[in-house]
C-alpha cells in the first residue's frame, strides 16, 4: 500500500500515445511526482477489439507497470477503463484511477443546455460507460454518443492537423452537431482525441465547449494522493531521472508524436515486449 511521503512512481497506461495528454497534465500539476508511462502501441487501437481481448491486453500491461513498483495506477485509456477497470482493481494492490468518471464529471459541469455529445472509440461507445457516468453526475442530461474509429490510427500516425485531419473530423462532427442543435458540450471520450483538439474546436465553434478527462483525472490523482498521505517528498530532483516512458511499438514513431507534447523534456523512450501482437478483428 502507498505510504506517507511515498517517493515511488505513478504508473500511467494507455493503448498508445493518447495517454500522454494525461501524463502531461499530471506532470504539470504534480511536478514533484515521478512517473512511468506505458503505451501498448504494438496492439493499438483497442477500440475495435473484443472486450475480452481489451481486458487481457490491459491486464498484461498493468502487470508490467505493477512490476515497476508503482504506488498508484492511472488507466489513461478510455477503452481500457470502460472494459477493464474492475478487473484491474481486482488485480492491483495499489489504488487505480480511470479516466471515464473524471471526464464525465467535467462534461456535466460544463454544459448549460444539458445536451452533451461524446465522441469515443467503438469499444467505449459500446460499453455505455460515458452516458451512465454523465447521467450519474446529472440525471437531467441528454447524452449522444458517436464512435469515431478513424481518429486513433490518425493520431498514432501523427496526423494531428491539416486537410486530412479536418476532412475526417468534419465527416464525424458536422452531422452530430446538426442532429442536436442544443448540444453545447463535446466530451473527447478518448485520450488520443485532445491531440486533435485544434481542428475539433475550429469545427464545433465557440458555442460548444470541448472538454476532456486529462485535467480532471490529474485532479483526481492529486486528491487521492493527499487522502492517502502519499505525495512524493519535495526534495529537489533531477527531472530526467524522475520519469520513464516505454512502448511496445516502434520507438521512433512514438517519439514523433510524443515530442509535440514534451519537446526536450521527453525522457528516453524504452522498447519493451508484452504478450503477442494480435491482428485487429475484421468487420
Amino acid at each position: 500500500m502507498a505510504q506517507p511521503g511515498d517517493g515511488r512512481s505513478i504508473g500511467v497506461f494507455d493503448s498508445g500515445v493518447g495517454g500522454l495528454t494525461v501524463l502531461a497534465e499530471l506532470r504539470r500539476r504534480l511536478p514533484q511526482e515521478p512517473t512511468v508511462y506505458l503505451g501498448d502501441n504494438a496492439r493499438t487501437p483497442y477500440g475495435p477489439r473484443p472486450a475480452d481481448e481489451v481486458r487481457r491486453f490491459t491486464l498484461e500491461s498493468v502487470d508490467w507497470l505493477l512490476s515497476q513498483d508503482v504506488k498508484l495506477l492511472v488507466l489513461a485509456c478510455n477503452t481500457a477503463t470502460a472494459r477493464a477497470l474492475d478487473d484491474v482493481r481486482g488485480r492491483s494492490d495499489v489504488p487505480v484511477v480511470g479516466v471515464v468518471r473524471p471526464g464525465a464529471v467535467a462534461a456535466a459541469a460544463a454544459t448549460r443546455s444539458r445536451h452533451v455529445g461524446v465522441i469515443a472509440t467503438v469499444g467505449t461507445v459500446d460499453s455505455g460507460a460515458y452516458p451512465a457516468a454523465i447521467v450519474e453526475a446529472d440525471p437531467a442530461t441528454d447524452v449522444v454518443q458517436l464512435a469515431c474509429p478513424e481518429l486513433v490510427p490518425m493520431a498514432e500516425a501523427g496526423i494531428l492537423d491539416g486537410r486530412r485531419a479536418e476532412s475526417v473530423l468534419r465527416a464525424y462532427l458536422e452531422p452530430m452537431l446538426a442532429a442536436d442543435p442544443a448540444m453545447d458540450t463535446l466530451l473527447l471520450g478518448c485520450t488520443h482525441y485532445p491531440l486533435l483538439r485544434g481542428p475539433i474546436e475550429r469545427i464545433v465553434g465557440d458555442r460548444v465547449a470541448v472538454v476532456d478527462s486529462a485535467f480532471t483525472t490529474a485532479l483526481a490523482v492529486e486528491d487521492l494522493l493527499d487522502a492517502l498521505g502519499a505525495r512524493a517528498p519535495r526534495a529537489p530532483r533531477d527531472e530526467a531521472s524522475m520519469h520513464r516512458v516505454a512502448t511496445t511499438g516502434d520507438v521512433n514513431a512514438f517519439m514523433t508524436v510524443a515530442e509535440r507534447l514534451f519537446g526536450e523534456r521527453l525522457p528516453q523512450v524504452e522498447a519493451i515486449e508484452i504478450g503477442v501482437v494480435a491482428p485487429l478483428p475484421v468487420d
